[in-house]
């Protein structure tokens, strides 16, 4: 058993969801997840807010002024701007990108997924022949063609690191999808005359997304990841724009003279990854049957 599985007993008469609410709860590396991702949507949403200075700003007579020096918190970068206004902002960014990627991931895997587990034969030879294909390459690799490919920018980004998830997704549902297509409620609904896109996506759909739910809060961490390492290449947000990977590539030649313009954004990338993983674990716990007691 994991050290992140609930241990304390739930009430028998709550509702499904407020079962897992409470499981949820109880798990400490979830909520404590939670709250990073919490502390990093608010960030986000009210960056003009809460930041500073314009990101994009430029004050030379500042650059690389150290942290807690002269107003500036976490310090200038190499060109004068302030720091925690990129980053802060640099959060609105990578939270767009880590749900729009996985929702690109999960639209188009969701939909393959589902017709090939349902109808199987050809359809479902063919699907799964694509993604063992897709599967041979490295998930990193095939980003990084997609975007070479489409052209080095955060749209086009966006865009390759969804298709390169989608494989788990198609994956995930196409199994659900196989296994409660011979359920019996599934059987009782074809006797009944149901139409079989009524049965896919209305039936045996919102059965199959548990696993689903739990691979989505892994993958935001995961394309925040991938966008910070294509932004590194140069293939994904292009300057001025405060990306926190693009910030790290733009200022590795700093890493000695200048610590905290590579650190903190690397630290900020570290936290909201580490908040999607904790929480996504602890769904995983909450969600399979086999860790209820």
């Amino acid at each position: 058993m994991s050290d992140a599985q609930t241990t304390q007993a739930v009430p028998a008469d709550l509702t499904p969801f407020q079962e897992n609410w409470t499981r949820l709860r109880q798990n400490k590396a979830a909520v404590a997840g939670l709250i990073i991702i919490g502390l990093f949507l608010i960030t986000a949403t009210f960056a003009p807010l809460i930041a500073p200075a314009d990101p994009t700003a430029q004050n030379i007579s500042v650059r690389k002024t150290e942290p807690f020096t002269d107003g500036y918190i976490l310090g200038t970068d190499d060109l004068g701007r302030d720091l925690l206004s990129r980053i802060i902002f640099g959060a609105r960014l990578s939270m767009t990108i880590g749900v729009v990627s996985v929702g690109i991931a999960m639209i188009g895997g969701v939909f393959l997924g589902t017709l090939a587990g349902f109808y199987g034969g050809l359809f479902d030879r063919l699907v799964m022949r694509l993604i063992d294909i897709m599967l041979a390459f490295p998930y990193v690799l095939l980003t990084i063609v997609i975007v070479a490919v489409l052209g080095p920018n955060l749209t086009n980004a966006m865009m390759a690191i969804g298709i390169s998830q989608m494989p788990r997704y198609v994956r995930l549902v196409r199994a659900s999808v196989l296994a409660e297509k011979e359920a019996d409620y599934v059987l009782a609904e074809r006797s009944l005359g149901t139409g079989n896109f009524e049965l896919m996506f209305g039936s045996i759909l919102p059965n199959s997304l548990a696993p689903v739910i739990v691979q989505a809060t892994l993958g935001v961490g995961d394309a925040i990841l991938s966008s910070a390492a294509l932004s590194f290449l140069g293939l994904g947000a292009q300057p001025p724009t405060p990306e926190w990977g693009l910030m790290i590539a733009s200022s590795r030649e700093f890493v000695t003279s200048a610590w905290w313009i590579v650190t903190f954004p690397g630290l900020a990338t570290l936290l909201a990854v580490l908040g999607f993983n904790l929480f996504g674990d602890g769904l995983r716990d909450v969600l399979d049957p086999r860790m209820k007691d």
